[in-house]
């Protein structure tokens, strides 16, 4: 025994003198190594595994795990497919729920089931999560804890003091892939793949290569998720909550055969880590590294990368909720509207009073559509008369404030010019008649027919509502009698009808039709009905 205590003793002398240097060097190290005698892992007066074949693993910066042969285990342990975890030196951890007695330890014990090269001595062993065994017996000399070191160097320099003042997050990818190889890691092309809340885009991906020193950005489709190339990418294993993935491009293991490495491989790429970016609020995004070192990466380049991994995301995070913040607001305001409310106009009261020409679109024979179609196929038409009107709209220079049933509210300010913003707002609602009469294939052929209203006056731009929900609007007497010129249309079977003012300072073909009575404005309005091409 004493012969046995004096070797270990020597051995954790020179482990403790090479992480001791590790902790200058920032290299970061695995070792296995057997346990002698026979160890046992109780939970109370529970035995949850004896073994004489037990092995410690001893890594940089984390406690020494014990793992047991799965024969060795005495307690149940009952697989939990929905919980992994990744590390790019020993793979993707597998976990199980522990059953000791009545008691149930969810995701208490781990193992790696296909280890990667610094994690073969352990593949298929099996290890408690911390506190899941009160003690642990040996036989042998115990096990001592490692000393805890620092990292430091270029990479983690820079996280700390100057990555932050990234403007974008092209500007970041490229900094992080420069940083890197000042470190010296053999990185050759970084990728970071970044979900977000947009109805179009899927995400952001920009893609660092060091030859050339330049990130491409790709926002790809929701369509673009279905594709084969995309489901059968390492970026959706990732994004699935699988585990990562390192992949030395001369071993190819079933696992992990996507058909993107054998491209990887003839641009000469030797080792693939692809590795979760958790999000805050759960979201899996993707980070990649490749490299073209004939060795690949070593384990201190992984380790330092992973162990930065979490302030890379968080730096990412901080574009991310700045992008998704606008996407919304654009997508539900507008995009003028929306860059108001983010840069601060969020209270009630805030708002500017403009001149501007409101144009008011009611889709017609709403019911009868719904009623004819089916409330599926009418919602698409719905969608599709909401898509044609906002993108005439955009394209006239006016903003689309909101979506009122099956109508459409737009504004068209006069920072241009009364007559222009006139012009603007007939040619966008000539337009938008013309296009939805032309028959949907995807519908049966169906036409739509709207009644449009157009007016122009002072009206107040900005918040209102209640102190926990607000609507950013207008408000004036323009905004009221654009929606009843449309109402008015209706009943003459007229599809744009404008106030005089507008027919004239826009200067296009109109049938004046003299003062009119609408319900609710007060006194009555001189208008006329806009000519279209169809007329």
């Amino acid at each position: 025994m004493h012969a046995h205590w004096t070797a270990r003793h020597v051995f954790h002398i020179s482990f403790f003198m090479t992480v001791r240097a590790q902790q200058t060097s920032n290299d970061y190290g695995i070792l296995v190594e057997p346990l002698a005698g026979e160890v046992t892992a109780w939970r109370g007066d529970q035995l949850l595994a004896r073994s004489s074949k037990a092995r410690v693993m001893y890594e940089t910066r984390l406690a020494p795990a014990i793992y047991f042969p799965r024969d060795d285990v005495l307690a149940d342990l009952e697989p939990a497919p929905e919980r992994r975890t990744f590390c790019p030196f020993k793979g993707t951890a597998s976990y199980s729920h522990v059953r000791v007695g009545n008691e149930t330890l969810e995701n208490g014990a781990w193992s790696y089931l296909n280890a990667l090269p610094e994690g073969k001595a352990v593949d298929g062993l099996v290890a408690f999560m911390p506190g899941v065994a009160s003690r642990v017996d040996f036989q042998g000399a115990p096990i001592d804890p490692l000393p805890v070191g620092n990292i430091t160097g270029p990479t983690v320099d820079w996280l700390l003091r100057e990555a932050w003042a990234a403007k974008t997050p092209e500007e970041l990818t490229a900094a992080l892939g420069r940083k890197l190889v000042e470190d010296g890691i053999a990185v050759c092309r970084i990728s970071i793949l970044i979900w977000s809340l947009h109805p179009m885009i899927a995400g952001r991906h920009y893609v660092w290569t060091r030859d050339d020193d330049t990130v491409q950005s790709f926002a790809p489709s929701y369509e673009t998720l279905e594709s084969p190339a995309f489901r059968l990418s390492p970026l959706q294993h990732v994004a699935d909550g699988l585990g990562g993935i390192r992949q030395k491009i001369d071993s190819n293991p079933d696992e992990f055969n996507f058909p993107i490495m054998e491209d990887l491989r003839q641009q000469g790429v030797t080792d693939y880590v692809a590795m979760p970016l958790p999000f805050s609020d759960g979201r899996i995004n993707v980070m990649t590294l490749a490299s073209d070192h004939p060795a690949g990466f070593t384990t201190a380049n992984l380790g330092l990368v992973f162990e930065c991994s979490a302030l890379i995301s968080r730096l990412f995070e901080v574009f991310a909720l700045t992008s998704n913040a606008t996407s919304l607001l654009e997508t539900y305001l507008g995009k003028r509207t929306g860059a108001r409310v983010l840069g601060g106009d969020i209270r009630r009261g805030d708002g500017d009073v403009i001149d501007a020409a409101i144009l008011f679109c009611d889709l017609r024979h709403s019911t009868r559509l719904e009623t004819e179609l089916g409330r599926q196929v009418y919602v698409g038409e719905l969608n599709r008369f909401f898509e044609v009107t906002t993108d005439i709209v955009n394209a006239h220079e006016g903003e689309v404030l909101k979506f009122i049933g099956d109508a459409v509210l737009a504004i068209f300010p006069a920072g241009v010019g009364l007559d222009e913003a006139c012009r603007q707002a007939v040619a966008s609602a000539e337009e938008i008649v013309r296009r939805l009469k032309v028959p949907d294939p995807d519908t049966r052929g169906i036409s739509m027919h709207c009644a449009i209203g157009i007016a122009f006056g002072e009206v107040t731009y900005g918040n209102v509502g209640s102190r926990e929900r607000l609507d950013f609007t207008v408000i004036g007497h323009a905004a009221n009698i654009a929606a009843r010129l449309g109402d008015y249309g209706k009943v003459i079977g007229q599809e744009i009808v404008a106030t005089a003012e507008v027919a004239l300072e826009a200067g296009l073909p109109s049938i004046p039709l003299g003062s009119v009575d609408l319900h609710n404005v007060a006194g009555p309005v001189a208008a006329h009905a806009v000519t279209t091409l169809d007329d």
